[in-house]
């Protein structure tokens, strides 16, 4: 599983960062998590073709976090994709979607599909398993995201099948993905499983992206021992109160709730433009530390390999 923080900044662009996206790709397939303005021209120095992006999971509907969506279907029109868009997030995403894509007329050469979702809701993009919880911010209806990886093969034991006779090539492989081989010879026929030869299923690598939010039980909950968390850290300590009446977090409200779900590895994003110096950015990241240590800022366009 590969994340590209495409806008790692809040509320509004800065010279140094966008506002809120991020892709998380498996294999020739990416979905996208949240779409502020700008969000298309970030993906010209990313890593990620958009082209390639099977679904956009939107966490709530403020501009930061959904106005770039009516530029990117625009520009994937006018590259001719031909590929379905399906389009996730919390009740109003469909009307909201009607109006961003009929306020500046434009015929899209692909099926566009919104659909809106609550935490009873579970479904598959992007080869993942993605379920969702409710953030917490103000009025707004804002969801939370956890992108898991299907269970994978388990470890093929070459040790084994070499004492079992089984011979290396194409046998090999056959077991590997999950079918029975069969060795003829005078002796007569051996069979052999896949089991004799390949370790227990493995868990896929996980991941869960916070969107706006003030610290929830709900996502410590919907993070619990993922591999990596990527939640909005907007405000330091200093302004704890400023955080706690826009229902915003700060850097260590993230990090607890990153060290009660027992993740991986925590992300912080959706730091307010305040915090674009290195000074100001040291700020946030060692108050976060201080909770959990393996917390990292990102800037924007990093590319990270999430593993178990």
């Amino acid at each position: 599983m590969r994340v590209c923080f495409l806008g790692t900044g809040g509320s509004w662009p800065t010279k140094r960062r966008n506002v809120t996206s991020i892709t998380v790709s498996t294999g020739a397939t990416a979905v996208m998590l949240d779409c502020g303005e700008g969000t298309q021209r970030q993906l010209l120095g990313a890593p990620v073709s958009m082209m390639k992006i099977e679904a956009v999971l939107i966490t709530h509907l403020h501009g930061d976090h959904f106005l770039g969506v009516p530029g990117l279907i625009q520009t994937m029109s006018l590259n001719e994709r031909e590929k379905p868009l399906s389009l996730y997030g919390p009740p109003g995403l469909a009307a909201s979607l009607r109006s961003a894509l009929t306020i500046c007329p434009f015929t899209p050469t692909f099926e566009i599909t919104g659909k809106e979702i609550t935490p009873d809701d579970t479904f598959r993009a992007g080869g993942l398993d993605i379920s969702c919880a409710w953030a917490k911010h103000g009025r707004i209806k804002a969801l939370a995201y956890r992108l898991d990886e299907p269970m994978r093969p388990g470890r093929f034991n070459r040790t084994k099948a070499i004492e079992l006779g089984i011979p290396e090539g194409p046998m090999w492989g056959r077991l590997q993905r999950g079918e029975e081989v069969e060795i003829v010879s005078r002796e007569g026929t051996k069979r052999f499983l896949p089991s004799q030869v390949m370790g227990p299923p493995r868990k896929g690598t996980s991941l869960v992206f916070s969107g706006d939010t003030a610290p929830a039980q709900t996502i410590v909950d919907l993070a619990k021992d993922a591999d990596a968390l990527v939640h909005e850290a907007t405000f330091s300590d200093r302004f704890m109160e400023l955080a706690r009446t826009y229902d915003h977090s700060t850097s260590s409200d993230a990090a607890r709730v990153a060290k009660e779900a027992n993740v991986g590895r925590l992300f912080l994003v959706h730091s307010s433009p305040r915090y674009d110096g290195e000074e100001e950015k040291h700020e946030l990241l060692e108050e976060a530390r201080g909770i959990f240590r393996n917390s990292h800022l990102p800037e924007d366009l990093e590319v990270h390999e999430i593993t178990r």
